[in-house]
């Protein structure tokens, strides 16, 4: 999600290789004594059965790294054109969020177990660079929320290739495992920002906070309901689709890393957990929401 100027706005399938090999030869004899079991040949060995498949998912990490732009900042959720923080469902110490890195490690060992090192504006792009930071920190678990402002730009021409974002998705994914080999990834979906706009829409102030340059691309004209203005939010809500496939499929390959399901791309925020100053970035009680969905996902067993 873009930031401050403009308002720097916004499964994992765990594979498990079953290698079973052996290669069963037999000698074909004219003798009947060659083909008979004792008869100076030995019989071949029984297939070995296959191994039980075992996830090396944890689901207690001792330490997590945040990655990723405004909405992991908490941007606006505390005041106007500024991060908090302290409000981050991912690391925040807030108590109304109850953050992530809270649930999981208790508030005192979040304190000193935990970084956010998100940037607002971020895109894709930068995500290897945020990864290597969080690698110097060798943590258990890395969360990745990044792609809003790959799609939020001025205009949906502007918008990050698909394969330009899988590409850079990959090299962070590589760059952290190159420095912290044992870390695990949860990996957020972009939320749905149609869906932003259908709810933000209804608010005066929203309309009036928008036209200052917020996410163009799709809440330019809000109040426009024709066929052209439909058309460009329907060209961001493809791309945003798209980011997230790229995300899922890049996640599934390996073992250490979790998707979201789609979960935050599905969830319908409403007027309460939208920031009351932009109406576009999650507030405290959004924040929370998107704690308890990656809470949820990261602990299936």
């Amino acid at each position: 999600m873009r930031g401050r100027h403009r308002f720097r706005t916004a499964v994992a399938v765990a594979t498990a290789a079953l290698l079973c090999g052996g290669t069963l030869s037999g000698c074909a004899s004219e003798t009947p004594e060659a083909a008979a079991p004792g008869a100076g040949s030995t019989p071949p060995p029984a297939p070995a059965s296959p191994p039980s498949p075992t996830s090396r998912w944890d689901v207690s990490p001792a330490s997590v790294a945040a990655v990723g732009d405004s909405m992991t900042r908490a941007f606006d959720a505390c005041s106007v054109l500024s991060d908090c923080p302290e409000a981050s469902w991912a690391t925040g110490t807030d108590t109304a969020v109850n953050s992530l890195a809270v649930r999981l490690l208790g508030p005192e060992k979040a304190a000193t177990h935990s970084w956010n090192l998100a940037r607002t504006g971020a895109r894709m792009a930068e995500l290897p660079e945020q990864m290597a930071g969080a690698a110097a920190e060798e943590p258990a678990l890395v969360t990745v929320m990044m792609g809003a402002n790959d799609a939020c730009r001025a205009t949906p021409d502007l918008m990050t290739p698909v394969e330009d974002f899988r590409a850079s998705f990959e090299a962070a994914l590589a760059r952290l495992w190159a420095g912290a080999p044992k870390a695990q990834v949860y990996v957020a979906s972009v939320p749905d920002l149609k869906h932003l706009w259908s709810t933000g829409r209804l608010s005066p102030m929203g309309l009036k906070v928008w036209k200052l340059g917020i996410c163009g691309a799709m809440l330019a004209d809000a109040e426009d309901l024709g066929p052209a203005a439909e058309r460009r939010r329907a060209a961001v809500r493809d791309r945003v689709v798209a980011y997230n496939e790229a995300l899922a499929q890049v996640c599934a390959g390996d073992a250490r890393c979790r998707y979201d399901d789609g979960a935050v791309f599905a969830f319908r925020f409403d007027g309460s957990q939208l920031s009351p100053w932009d109406w576009f970035h999650p507030s405290k009680d959004g924040q929370a929401r998107l704690a308890e969905l990656a809470y949820r996902r990261i602990t299936e067993e």
